[in-house]
């Protein structure tokens, strides 16, 4: 192993000095191994989507910090803004240029979502219908990330076809979207705000609704 006190990922080396270089200008961009492929390419929509992911939970974050009951869920959300770091890492890194201490999502990261899941879930009531974002502005916050967390899955689920993709990367994300649709819930239920939900009888086609 090499020297990280301890732990079990090795510490960032990057020195950002630079912003722009000028070589993606032609369409192309490098994996950490050096290799250089179109930025349309699966693996690149793929950790993309992440890092569009953590950019949606930044603003779940700071929603999180507008209430002090939020604050456990604010902490959650800020370990999984790490973690979806994590996961970037190793999916911009084809399988033979991995490092044994490369930062990733691991089996840890998927137990832990589902203990946050059951126990939150515990304090919710049972759910009789489907619901809609809204109620308040994080749980339409946490829709938006949960959507896009399933986007990511579905790019990953797709690159198998063709690449060899961390299982742990693709459980990780599906454990994820369950875990943001019960934040969303707990965030409402914690404010004493109600759900809305579904009511197929609030479309047009059913006509006017009564005040």
């Amino acid at each position: 192993m090499d020297k990280n006190d301890g732990k079990p990922f090795r510490e960032p080396r990057i020195a950002l000095n630079r912003i722009y270089t000028r070589r993606g200008d032609t369409g192309e961009t490098a994996l950490v191994g050096g290799q250089r492929v179109s930025k349309d390419a699966a693996r690149i929509h793929a950790y993309g989507t992440v890092d569009e992911l953590n950019a949606f939970l930044g603003l779940a974050a700071v929603s999180c910090g507008e209430n002090a009951k939020l604050a456990g869920l604010g902490r959650i959300i800020h370990r999984v803004q790490h973690e979806l770091f994590n996961l970037g890492s190793i999916l911009s890194t084809l399988p033979e240029d991995v490092h044994p201490q490369q930062p990733r999502v691991t089996a840890a990261e998927i137990a832990q979502l589902e203990s946050e899941i059951d126990a939150m879930n515990a304090e919710l009531p049972a759910l009789r219908s489907f619901v809609l974002p809204g109620g308040t502005r994080l749980n339409a916050e946490l829709h938006v990330t949960r959507t896009v967390c399933r986007r990511a899955e579905r790019l990953l689920a797709g690159m198998t076809a063709q690449e060899t993709v961390p299982p742990e990367a693709i459980q990780y994300l599906n454990r994820l979207s369950d875990a943001m649709f019960v934040w969303s819930r707990w965030v409402n239920h914690a404010l004493g705000v109600p759900e809305v939900l579904w009511d197929p009888n609030a479309a047009a086609s059913a006509g006017p609704m009564s005040e």
